[in-house]
Parts: C-alpha cells; sequence; structure tokens
C-alpha cells in the first residue's frame, strides 16, 4: 500500500469540526478519529484498542481519507423506498385501526387482524406484496398496534357473568384485605403425573434436547392455598381429589391457620375465606359439615370456566416451569414432594382483582 503523506492543516480542521458535528454516525465518527490519531503518531496497537480496528484497516481509512475526503469515511446511506404510497399507507393504517377483517366484505373470516391477512389484503387491494414481514410488521406499528398471542376461552364462558363477579367480588375483597382478622386464599387443585410435559427452552444452536419419557402412567393430586395479604403457599399433596380428601385437606388448613393463639386460648379472629372454583368436591355434604362446625370459614366460588381469575393458577404454572417441566419422573412420590416443597417454600405475588401481598 501506497505510503500517505501527513495530513495538511485544513485536513487536521476539517476532521475536527466533522467530529465536534452533530451529523455523522457512530461508525463516520470513529473513522476520523482513526486517521487523526494515525496522523498524530499513535501506535498501532493503542489504536487498534481505541476502535477496535486492525493494522490494515486503519491505513485504509487514511488512504481512503485522501482520496475521497470526508466521502470516504461516510457509511453508504440505504435510501428507505416504500411501495405503497403515502396516501395508500394512510387507507391502510385507517383500515387496520377501525375494522377488523371480516368486516371488510372480502370474504375474510378472521376476527383479528394477522401479518398473513394483512399481506393478503394488500395484495388484493393494491397488488404490492412485500418480500419482508417486517414491512406489515412497520403497518401495524404506525397502526399502534402490538403483537399478542391470543389466550384461551371456554364456549361456555359468560362475560356477562364474570364481569359482574369481578364488579361484586372486588368490593368483598377489599373489606376482607383491611380486616386483620381474616386470611384470604385461593385454592385449587392439580394432578401430576408421571408423563413428561414440556416447555421451549434456549440452546446453542446445533444442540438439540432430549429427555425421557415414562410409558407407565400414574397420578397424584396436589391441593393449594396462597395466602393473597402474605404471598404465602400452603399445599398437601392426595391421592384423589374427592369430598373425603378436601375435608382432610381443610383440617390441616385449620391448623396451619389455628383460631387459637400459643397459649390454647381462642381468639376472635382467624377466619379463613376461600376462593375456589365449583368442583363437586368443594360443595360435598362432609365438606360442608365441616366448615359449618368450624364456625370461621366462608368459600365464595369463581364464575363458571374463568380459570384465569384464580391466581393459584398461575401458582401451578409456574412450580411445574421451575420442577416437573422437562423432565423424566421415575419416583412419582418424590416429585411429588419436590413439587410441593417448592410451593411451600416460595413466595408467590400473583393477584386477585387487583389485590395482592406487598413485595
Amino acid at each position: 500500500m501506497k505510503r500517505c503523506p501527513k495530513l495538511t492543516e485544513e485536513q487536521k480542521k476539517e476532521l475536527r469540526l466533522f467530529v465536534e458535528s452533530q451529523g455523522p454516525t457512530g461508525t463516520e465518527l470513529k473513522r476520523a478519529q482513526t486517521v487523526l490519531l494515525l496522523d498524530k503518531g499513535e501506535a498501532i496497537e493503542n489504536i487498534n484498542f481505541i476502535t477496535g480496528y486492525h493494522r490494515r484497516q486503519i491505513f485504509e481509512l487514511r488512504q481512503w481519507y485522501w482520496q475521497r475526503g470526508l466521502e470516504g469515511l461516510r457509511s453508504r446511506r440505504k435510501t428507505k423506498r416504500s411501495l405503497l404510497t403515502t396516501s395508500q399507507l394512510g387507507e391502510i393504517t385507517r383500515t387496520i385501526k377501525t375494522k377488523p377483517p371480516d368486516e371488510l366484505g372480502l370474504d375474510y373470516h378472521h376476527p383479528f387482524w394477522t401479518t398473513a391477512v394483512l399481506a393478503d389484503f394488500i395484495r388484493r387491494i393494491y397488488g404490492i406484496r412485500y418480500k419482508s414481514k417486517t414491512s406489515y410488521y412497520l403497518l401495524f406499528k404506525e397502526a399502534k398496534f402490538t403483537y399478542h398471542k391470543p389466550g384461551r376461552i371456554y364456549h361456555q364462558r359468560n362475560e356477562e357473568e364474570v364481569l359482574r363477579w369481578r364488579k361484586q367480588t372486588r368490593e368483598r375483597i377489599m373489606k376482607a384485605f383491611k380486616d386483620p382478622e381474616t386470611i384470604i386464599l385461593a385454592g385449587d387443585e392439580i394432578i401430576l403425573s408421571t408423563q413428561t410435559t414440556f416447555q421451549k427452552i434456549w440452546l446453542p444452536t446445533n444442540k438439540y434436547p432430549k429427555v425421557e419419557i415414562s410409558n407407565v402412567r400414574k397420578n397424584r393430586s396436589v391441593y393449594g392455598f396462597l395466602n393473597l395479604k402474605t404471598g404465602k403457599e400452603t399445599s398437601y399433596p392426595t391421592e384423589k381429589q374427592t369430598m373425603v380428601e378436601t375435608t382432610k385437606v381443610l383440617k390441616d388448613l385449620r391448623r396451619s391457620y389455628p383460631k387459637k393463639d400459643n397459649q390454647g386460648i381462642k381468639t376472635k379472629g382467624k377466619k379463613l375465606l376461600i376462593l375456589w372454583d365449583n368442583a363437586g368436591w368443594h360443595r360435598g355434604s362432609l365438606v360442608q359439615d365441616y366448615i359449618k362446625r368450624d364456625g370461621k370459614i366462608e368459600t365464595w366460588y369463581f364464575p363458571a370456566y374463568a380459570p384465569e381469575e384464580n391466581p393459584q393458577e398461575h401458582v401451578w404454572k409456574e412450580a411445574r416451569s421451575q420442577v416437573t417441566h422437562n423432565r423424566f419422573i421415575e419416583n412419582l412420590d418424590q416429585a411429588t414432594k419436590d413439587f410441593v416443597g417448592y410451593l411451600n417454600k416460595t413466595r408467590f405475588l400473583y393477584s386477585l382483582l387487583g389485590f395482592s401481598a406487598k413485595m
């Protein structure tokens, strides 16, 4: 490579002004600084440490500057070109914001916009197809849409009933939260099995996970109760989910929240307010008899087909993610013990209608 002469004072001034201006990109600034450092006689290893450029790149940058001036240091600007006109882009954005696909009169049966539906709409109306999905993402962004994975909803769910339950229950929960003698518990049950469950994991490229699975199917049940005021979980392993087992669990739960103090003296409070679903084993006669005899247990029921209202559902999901997913379960009893152990030692800050344990 032909050796370049030293920079003139005019060139040095030009480079310094370029570095101090607001227009250049970070890469362009680094290139200009590299040329100045080299001209000043800075050691190549120091320039490499400061800029990251190797020896050949350092001398090439100075050569480019001598040949083309500041243009030799500038990055190539990519000109943005849209296949759609400004007017068409505005029309599409307004359509996305104001109409779902199934109201466009184009035989779409989708109540929600997807990338594929938008691409087909633009092709049919404007005769244009983008090569990259990014262009469609930008249109959604312009319409102030965000990406969501649809949640599951049961066909028999009554949304009016759910909304009514939320309104009525929120007022009652607010009152119970203010009462220091009331324990608020969200309850539910889960079935653990020897069948391996999976969730997505991140691995290095070209690495593929393999998890051994069992050919034998065995089940265990776990009852769980989340204390909404403290975030404390109390869970119990059982063989089945029946009113007999539920009654036993309630007796154990009462021992965890006794009506007597440490000296055995009865106290005024320790009322248990339990919210759970309408499962038959929750409403069984033995369960109701025990609740009546206790005198300090009250049960409320979540609306039908609305599991997302119950924070205990989120507790199950977190615990399964931490303990049982992607794992070969050879000993179900041990796996159940590990699962219950994780639950009972972990604090869960999930909320019910906006009320939850404080950090």
